[in-house]
């Protein structure tokens, strides 16, 4: 009987999976709980043993968008480091996307030609619907840690192959960001791997957690003088809901947001009725308030770029860089219909495929305004009413900008 510690028996697996899938003789046996749960998800979705699963990757542009909006690419080097003595070993390391799809690859050049030969190369998709049993996408399925030896796999093409897998978990807002899989040569990979990928996977949940914490502490700095003029009950939470700060006599340690909160008058499960004004990392709730006046917003480029913004519980203002101010600018001109991050790389580059450099300056963006500013299209939020304060005629809009939005800009009569 091999020991938890000893290499598994692939001999046997093979055998199990003969009889199992093959129809080969003798009894049927069963394979452990998970893989023949797994087995027949895949076999109730149409696929066969002996089919070649259709796992074409991704545009780049559309795999750049998927890594720059995953929240993941500050953790894939430290990742990387804390597997690299697996990576030694001769495996490779994945980090996937919570559908399935690989976004970054880390191993040798030997171990990654292999998993071009299966396809498994960045942008495919790794869900047990398409591809069948495997560690990422049965590992999405379980949300939980799983070690798929090289027979569990239910297509024959991949039973050469072996992985580990456990989910990426962000616990401040519950969602799943990913998968970190551990795969190579089946006769390379060790039961123990498993705990491995398992460990990674905490210590990047734990590292997220504290780049939310020091978001929070931000906006805590930011709603401090707020909070000293008004009165009632009004808190300040960041976009998940998490107290940063309260007036009054009601503080949850987290709020129910809306998943599409945009402002204004709203209904907040356990506290009831509320008015939502934008703030810089987050949101100030007027509790029990069923007014509702507009947060104002302007842009004024007269000299260097700066944000204005009035709402009724005070006032702040941000300096932008010309890149940020660019964006506005084609914010506003798109109105509440917004723009997609390629229609912001034609406003800012006259060139849709820059969605990369975008999505990385919209998230830097976002970090500074909050709420002011959303997403899925981009756009301003509905709750804010904009004013743009322009230079005299005849002087730059933003002097040294060649972007197209501003070239319209200055083009059109002021």
């Amino acid at each position: 009987m091999p020991q938890r510690h000893d290499r598994p028996d692939l001999v046997g697996l093979q055998r199990l999976r003969d009889v199992a899938l093959g129809g080969g003789p003798g009894p049927v046996p069963a394979p452990r709980g998970p893989v023949a749960a797994s087995w027949r998800r895949v076999a109730a979705c149409g696929l066969e043993p002996g089919s070649q699963p259709d796992v074409a990757p991704l545009g780049g542009a559309e795999l750049e968008r998927r890594r720059a909006e995953s929240g993941l690419a500050a953790y894939v080097p430290r990742l990387t480091q804390t597997l690299a003595s697996v990576i030694d070993a001769g495996q490779m390391v994945v980090v996937a996307d919570p559908e399935g799809r690989v976004l970054w690859r880390a191993g040798s050049s030997g171990v990654r030609r292999a998993a071009d030969d299966l396809g498994f190369v960045g942008g495919s998709s790794w869900t047990e619907g398409n591809v069948g049993t495997n560690a990422i996408g049965t590992s999405l399925v379980l949300g939980e840690g799983v070690h798929i030896q090289g027979p569990e796999h239910f297509v024959e093409s991949h039973t050469r192959w072996g992985c580990a897998a456990a989910p990426i978990r962000d616990p401040w807002s519950g969602r799943v960001l990913g998968v970190v899989d551990v795969s190579g040569p089946s006769r390379g990979m060790h039961p123990a791997e498993l705990a491995l990928v398992e460990l990674a996977a905490r210590m990047t949940s734990l590292e997220v957690v504290e780049q939310h914490r020091s978001d929070l502490d931000r906006l805590r700095a930011v709603a401090a003088p707020v909070l000293a003029g008004v009165s009632g009950d009004v808190l300040a939470v960041d976009r998940f809901g998490h107290l940063a700060a309260a007036v009054g006599s009601r503080a949850p340690e987290r709020v129910a947001l809306p998943h599409d909160l945009a402002g204004g008058r709203l209904w907040l499960p356990t506290l009831g009725e509320a008015v939502a004004e934008p703030l810089a990392g987050g949101w100030l709730l007027r509790l029990g308030d069923t007014t509702s006046t507009a947060t104002r917003l302007v842009l004024d480029l007269r000299t260097a770029p700066t944000l204005e913004v009035a709402a009724p519980s005070g006032d702040w203002s941000r300096r932008l860089s010309p890149r940020h101010a660019e964006i506005l600018l084609a914010l506003l001109a798109a109105g509440p219909e917004g723009r997609s991050a390629a229609d912001l790389a034609a406003d800012l580059f006259d060139d849709a495929t820059r969605v990369v450099t975008v999505r990385a300056e919209l998230s830097r963006l976002r970090r500074l305004l909050g709420s002011v500013v959303l997403s899925g299209p981009y756009r301003l939020s509905p709750g804010v009413e904009a004013t743009l304060r322009l230079p005299d005629p005849g002087s730059p809009v933003l002097p040294g900008s060649s972007a197209p939005v501003v070239r319209r800009l200055g083009a059109a009569p002021r």
